[in-house]
């Protein structure tokens, strides 16, 4: 599962209707990719559509979907939104990542 903090919650609420998404209806779309400079990254996209291979969970009025392979490597983590002096964005607070580089956006287990 995936949780999804109050102020994540608010930025992706904001985000999808400026795109054009209703919260109600569709997705953000979670998963793992090879890259970054410590092996893995993170994708967030908005989706509309639901494959038959993906997972889906909902938390604080959120509809996540994550696919087979990058849920594996996502149990469990906390999605939250920073707007501090370091730099807007999103953050996926992963209790699997055992080393992430210095800007959060890439880990390896």
């Amino acid at each position: 599962m995936i949780k999804v903090s109050e102020t994540a919650k608010e930025r992706v609420m904001a985000l999808m209707s400026e795109g054009g998404f209703d919260a109600g209806t569709d997705y953000v779309r979670v998963g793992v990719k090879s890259g970054g400079c410590s092996g893995l990254s993170y994708e967030l996209n908005f989706d509309k559509t639901i494959k038959e291979t993906d997972k889906m969970f909902e938390d604080n009025s959120v509809r996540i979907v994550v696919d087979k392979k990058s849920f594996l490597y996502l149990v469990g983590t906390v999605l939250e939104y920073s707007g501090g002096l370091n730099g807007k964005g999103f953050v996926f607070n992963n209790p699997n990542a055992q080393r992430t580089c210095g800007c959060g956006e890439s880990f390896s287990l």
